[in-house]
């Protein structure tokens, strides 16, 4: 499996999802679709599938034109203002990608349309996951038709119950900007504070791991007296 993100307008990422052994690409979140297309072009294999994070034309007002380039294309998504979705996804719901396994995980609080993206392959023992705006590198997205406890259940009751090795996938490039705000009520966490030196060298900070965000994130820390101290 290999994961090819994409810079799209400010600070959004789509990504090209490869299965390596089964010669088949999917696409994610494809917001700028001859950007992403012009990688899956160059890869020379089949475009198999488009995943959709959430409605929020940042990230699906792609889906359109790739569907009309690529017909016949399967077109996931999380409720019914996907453009071009061929396949509403339920909570838990599992499907594949060539020989890559898929789980569809419900994470309400940015949308109710949101859905992350568990991806397994299970012949080189690797696994990601793509977070759209629900779980950013030290953050998460702001609440538009969710709760708080939403919120709270798809961070720290869903994604943080994935392997800690998981490699996440976010839907922008928001980690600076969020490690400024980490460092302001986690001060002392010196996993934090390196993680926050080595991606401010990096144009890309993607991908972060479960594991990370478990020990680095505020949204995922909750439960800690010092966060909990100082919010």
């Amino acid at each position: 499996m290999k994961v090819i993100p994409v810079p799209c307008l400010s600070d959004n990422y789509a990504y090209v999802l490869v299965d390596t052994e089964g010669k088949q690409v999917a696409v994610i979140d494809p917001v700028e679709p001859e950007k992403v297309l012009e990688h899956v072009e160059a890869l020379g294999m089949e475009l198999t599938a488009l995943l959709t994070t959430h409605h929020h034309a940042d990230h699906s007002a792609g889906n359109n034109e790739v569907a009309k380039a690529k017909p016949g294309l399967e077109i996931f998504g999380g409720d019914s203002r996907i453009p071009s979705m061929t396949k509403q996804l339920k909570d838990g719901e599992e499907f594949t990608l060539g020989s890559l396994h898929v789980r569809a995980i419900q994470t309400f609080g940015h949308t109710t349309s949101s859905i992350c993206y568990y991806v397994q392959d299970k012949h080189n023992d690797e696994r990601v996951v793509f977070t759209g705006d629900t779980l950013f590198v030290g953050g998460c997205g702001r609440l538009f038709e969710g709760t708080p406890q939403d919120m709270y259940d798809s961070l720290n009751v869903k994604l943080a119950a994935l392997p800690r090795d998981t490699k996440v996938y976010a839907g922008h490039e928001y980690t600076n900007s969020n490690f400024k705000f980490a460092r302001s009520v986690d001060g002392d966490n010196s996993d934090l504070i390196a993680k926050a030196v080595r991606c401010a060298a990096l144009p890309i900070t993607m991908p972060s791991t479960i594991g990370e965000e478990l020990d680095t994130n505020p949204f995922m820390r909750v439960d800690q007296p010092a966060l909990q101290k100082a919010t």
